[in-house]
């Protein structure tokens, strides 16, 4: 009998009952298969999201950037660099608050975004599910990540 309970105590570090794995490994997958469609662009998966950021908003500073991208400015420093020297952004620091970084689209990071938009066709059969499916998943995901990001802000 204590082992029945033991084994029930240890169901919960099996890798099959985390929902932590699936989504990890499902990632990592799609990831891994947008480097094709991207690398037409020379653009990495993050770099790529960043992109998508500023052709939708527009110039903003790197703290309002790694906000919605969900990067801190560690990460977010380097990746910004890069973009910087390939071209595609400028990072300027204005008079009148110099501690700020304010990130813009050059006109060949503009430019960008009319062959960026090969990538969603490219990857539109990425996943096969019905679109209802991904609809729903699309919305549980937002609802999740929405839920994470409010108890962080309330920390």
């Amino acid at each position: 009998m204590k082992e029945q309970t033991n084994k029930k105590n240890y169901e919960s570090l099996k890798l099959g009952n985390q929902l932590c794995f699936p989504l990890y490994a499902c990632a990592k997958e799609i990831v891994r298969q947008y480097r094709t469609p991207l690398a037409v662009l020379n653009l990495t998966y993050t770099q790529y999201i960043v992109m998508m950021v500023l052709w939708e908003h527009g110039s903003m500073t790197e703290g309002e950037l790694g906000r919605i991208v969900h990067l801190d400015s560690g990460t977010l420093a380097p990746l910004l660099k890069r973009l910087e020297k390939q071209g595609y952004i400028s990072r300027t620091r204005p008079a009148s608050n110099e501690r700020q970084l304010v990130i813009a689209l050059t006109k060949t990071g503009e430019a960008l975004k009319e062959t960026a938009l090969s990538v969603p066709e490219a990857m539109s059969e990425c996943i096969d599910l019905p679109r209802e499916d991904l609809l729903e998943l699309k919305r549980l995901l937002d609802k999740a990540l929405s839920r994470m990001d409010s108890k962080q802000a309330n920390k």
